[in-house]
């Protein structure tokens, strides 16, 4: 069938010897498609940001907790951080060693707390109240603190988690406090971590950031972890030619500030970074299929299987997610549903459309007043760079079945990930 819009995952031969068409046949729609080249390639460019010893990628697992993901990214080489049981319970299952995992706490109970101590090497608390809690629980023990710089970044206010309008971290004028609370409890402060916020595409603000942290870490000695966190941004619109992160002026930039400040501190302990969205985001995207098109007024609304809660950004934070389009049935058939005759042609009129999914909301928009090509009953539509933070935000509402998730391998076959949800499923959480 001939292409309509598929530029871009044409360039990397996403879908290996597969197709979106032959993909939805066999695992259903709508459909999250991972590229295990794209994925090992972006966990390099994170290992090797800066070529320093102890320098370490720890991957955020809340961005894709996919056991089988996590397995390629450990053996790439990353370690990683959790939020959770449950992410440490996927952690462990990808191949991940207690040595490799930070646990990252925020407003959590003292059982767990009591988990993360056992199960990962460093737990990091981010509020004097939790200093205190993991106090009592272990007397004497070592912990991260999590600190607020006063500098954020992030593409929406929600994900700026830095500066005065935030919860997370500890702010500098209750250090004073936060050094009796680690002294009462004879605690022994291993390192200091923070996070200004998510997809910065200008790294500015997180040098900003780093040299804050790296000038605030000469107060606390006998550090062995400085960690800067993550959000390094990915260009989501692809077909308007935005550019990627400059990862090699970054680089450069950014290993002389660690290699200076090193020098002049003799610290000897270990720089981290938490990529979470860069690592996999451009690795995945979602497959769905156009149910219904029609004409509400002036605009055209593609009604499709892929509402929110298969994949909730543009709902939550009205993300951009650029749009592919491929042939379906009706391309054989010729359909144009309400497409003003003069305009049809063999090659696809472009027109603003938006499309949207099928909860019965108003805020189901994935795509809003877009200029593509027609797009028919019928055609499966790609919602590019969904690979971080679509399935894992993704939900029953509705009682809507989630997605199955597949891999493309390095060998170009396809092979599924998980499963997609049955109606039993649904019905097991349920006590008879």
């Amino acid at each position: 069938m001939i292409p309509v819009r598929s530029r871009y995952s044409d360039s990397l031969h996403f879908f290996g010897i597969s197709s979106p068409a032959r993909l939805i046949a066999e695992y259903g729609s709508p459909l999250y498609v991972y590229n295990e080249d794209v994925l090992r390639a972006r966990c390099r460019e994170m290992k090797n940001l800066v070529e320093l010893p102890g320098f370490t990628a720890c991957f955020s697992t809340k961005a894709n907790g996919n056991p089988h993901l996590l397995r390629v990214i450990r053996e790439e080489g990353l370690s990683a951080d959790a939020m959770s049981p449950g992410e440490v319970a996927l952690l462990r299952q990808a191949g991940f060693d207690k040595n490799s995992i930070c646990y990252v706490c925020n407003n959590v109970a003292a059982g767990e707390l009591a988990i993360a101590a056992k199960e990962a090497a460093h737990v990091s608390v981010d509020s004097l109240s939790q200093i205190e809690s993991f106090g009592r629980l272990y007397p004497g023990g070592a912990v991260m603190v999590r600190v607020n710089p006063g500098i954020g970044a992030g593409h929406h206010q929600k994900v700026i988690t830095a500066g005065k309008n935030t919860k997370f971290g500890v702010v500098p004028e209750d250090f004073p406090r936060m050094r009796a609370l680690l002294k009462q409890y004879s605690l022994t402060l291993v390192g200091l971590n923070q996070h200004v916020g998510s997809l910065f595409m200008d790294a500015v603000p997180y040098q900003e950031a780093a040299q804050w942290l790296l000038e605030t870490a000469v107060s606390f000695p006998g550090l062995g972890i400085i960690d800067f966190g993550g959000g390094f941004g990915i260009p989501y619109r692809k077909y308007d030619g935005e550019k990627r992160l400059d990862l090699h002026a970054f680089s450069r930039s950014f290993t002389a500030l660690l290699k200076d400040w090193s020098a002049r501190t003799g610290f000897c302990g270990s720089f981290v970074i938490e990529p979470g969205r860069y690592v996999v985001a451009e690795s995945g995207l979602l497959l769905g299929t156009a149910h219904a098109v029609k004409n509400n007024g002036p605009v055209r609304y593609v009604g499709t299987d892929m509402g929110f809660a298969v994949l909730a950004r543009p709902m939550m934070y009205d993300s951009f997610h650029d749009v592919e389009i491929y042939p379906g049935a009706n391309e054989a058939k010729g359909g144009h549903a309400e497409i003003p005759a003069d305009t049809r042609t063999n090659a696809r009129p472009e027109c603003l459309q938006t499309i949207v999914g099928n909860i019965c909301e108003t805020g189901d928009v994935l795509a809003k007043d877009r200029m593509l090509p027609e797009i028919r009953e019928g055609d499966i539509i790609g919602m590019l760079d969904a690979g971080a933070y679509g399935h894992a935000m993704s939900s029953n509402y509705t009682q809507r079945l989630r997605p199955a998730e597949v891999l493309i391998r390095n060998d170009g076959s396809s092979r599924l990930i998980r499963r997609r949800d049955s109606i039993e499923d649904i019905l097991a959480v349920y006590p008879r």
